[in-house]
């Protein structure tokens, strides 16, 4: 049995940026069947990418490193921000674990680098789960066709960091 750890990082190199958008096409397309083909579009210009790492070290001491995660950040006005795109692995989704870390890098990384309000439209079955990170619920929406709350981070709970912020464009948009 492999020793996991994680980290959640931006992603900055042309692998881990292919990895993230992979992953989103496979939650996002394959699985939930919101978008046809790909889920990208003109948002990944302006958004930065973040992803969760699966480090692991197995018996025989191979190292390997997996993206189990997804979620893009992009300051829509000056000071407003927003996540989205928040995705995790089938095989990794066991106790919320990523999910949060992805959460706090993007909430965190975002009041960093002057954030005043961080917002991101959820899905109503994850809605309990961002009110237990000090999130709370604006309204209630549609997109896609599906039940979504636009929600609000506090703020407090989600210090500045020390991450610096990368020119755009990281990703080349569809």
């Amino acid at each position: 049995m492999a020793k996991t750890t994680y980290s959640f990082e931006l992603a900055l190199c042309e692998e881990r940026i292919s990895d993230y958008f992979r992953l989103r096409k496979q939650i996002f397309c394959e699985e939930q069947g919101l978008f046809d083909g790909h889920d990208r579009d003109d948002t990944d210009r302006l958004a930065y990418p973040i992803v969760a790492i699966a480090h692991q070290l197995h018996q025989d001491g191979h190292k390997s490193d997996r993206v189990v995660g997804v979620v893009r950040i992009y300051e829509q006005r000056a000071r407003v921000w927003y996540g989205g795109r928040l995705g995790v692995h089938p095989d990794f989704r066991r106790g919320w674990r990523i999910g949060k870390g992805l959460i706090q890098k993007a909430v965190t990384t975002a009041n960093t680098w002057g954030c005043d309000r961080f917002l991101a439209t959820v899905q109503a079955q994850n809605v309990r789960f961002f009110t237990r990170l000090h999130w709370d619920s604006l309204k209630e929406i549609e997109i896609l066709e599906r039940p979504h709350h636009l929600m609000q981070a506090d703020l407090d709970f989600y210090p500045a960091g020390q991450q610096s912020r990368p020119l755009l464009p990281l990703v080349e948009a569809a």
